[in-house]
């Protein structure tokens, strides 16, 4: 009886011990939770995704252009993803770049919703092999016509899943509901992306640039095809921008060339 009342007390004391340590386990492990929620990677890239019947190369001029007047010229890498979804790479990530260009394209670079949804699922391939292998937690993108499609649907489909966040995003010419001229239908495009608006990311940057050669549209897609990004961003995003641009170089294939939209490019993506 006396060992039992002698053993008590130190099992007294441990007991208390144990209860005043785990609030500080619990911190602790919330704590390192919060740092890894809100931790971003010194490695932003900018992807870049052309439009149909465009290529891997077809921003070559563009980052050149960009390159020009920055004092530290960025890293150019060009991915092709092959129908079976290989991939192809050229260009190297230079040593202290924390901010290369990525283009991806792809060996299928036909037009049609059928092929968009599928570019879209091919981006989603080519993401998720550059973010393992150069470990980068958050990124800006821009794509130029049926590109700015291809990130949308990215980032409703398959953003979430891959963890990363998408700081900025910067649509040229990209035609949410493709070539349909009259106002009153809506594509099955443009009705899948009003659908899954609400999975977008809160925080998201998006800028949607509009060429100008006539009053109807760049001479390929029409403005209302354009304008219709604000149905789909507007209210589900931080912040949703829309710009027209007009001038020389305002039709449709010329639009990433175009000196406006390059000084908004290294205005709104790279700063």
């Amino acid at each position: 009886m006396k060992r039992r009342l002698q053993g008590s007390p130190v099992l007294l004391i441990v007991g208390l011990l144990v209860l005043l340590c785990i609030p500080g386990f619990w911190w602790q492990s919330h704590q390192a939770a919060s740092v890894r929620a809100h931790y971003q990677s010194a490695l932003a890239p900018v992807f870049l995704v052309p439009g149909s019947s465009a290529t891997q190369n077809r921003f070559n001029a563009l980052v050149k252009e960009l390159n020009h007047e920055t004092p530290k010229p960025h890293s150019l890498i060009r991915v092709e993803v092959l129908t079976n979804g290989h991939l192809h790479y050229s260009g190297h990530l230079r040593h202290g770049d924390n901010c290369p260009f990525i283009v991806v394209g792809f060996e299928n670079h036909h037009d049609g919703y059928a092929n968009i949804l599928k570019q879209a699922q091919w981006f989603t391939i080519a993401f998720k092999e550059l973010q393992k292998t150069y470990q980068f937690n958050h990124f800006s993108a821009m794509g130029h016509s049926n590109g700015g499609l291809i990130l949308t649907l990215f980032m409703e489909q398959d953003l979430a899943a891959t963890k990363a966040k998408a700081d900025r995003l910067m649509t040229i010419a990209s035609p949410f509901n493709l070539e349909e001229s009259d106002a009153e239908v809506d594509t099955p495009l443009f009705k899948q992306l009003v659908a899954k608006r609400d999975q977008l990311p809160k925080r998201l940057l998006v800028y949607s640039i509009a060429g100008s050669q006539t009053f109807a549209g760049d001479g390929i897609v029409p403005f209302d095809s354009v304008n219709r990004g604000k149905f789909i961003f507007q209210g589900r995003v931080k912040n949703f921008t829309q710009i027209t641009v007009t001038g020389a170089n305002a039709n449709h294939a010329d639009l990433p060339e175009n000196k406006q939209i390059v000084g908004l490019i290294r205005q709104d993506l790279l700063t």
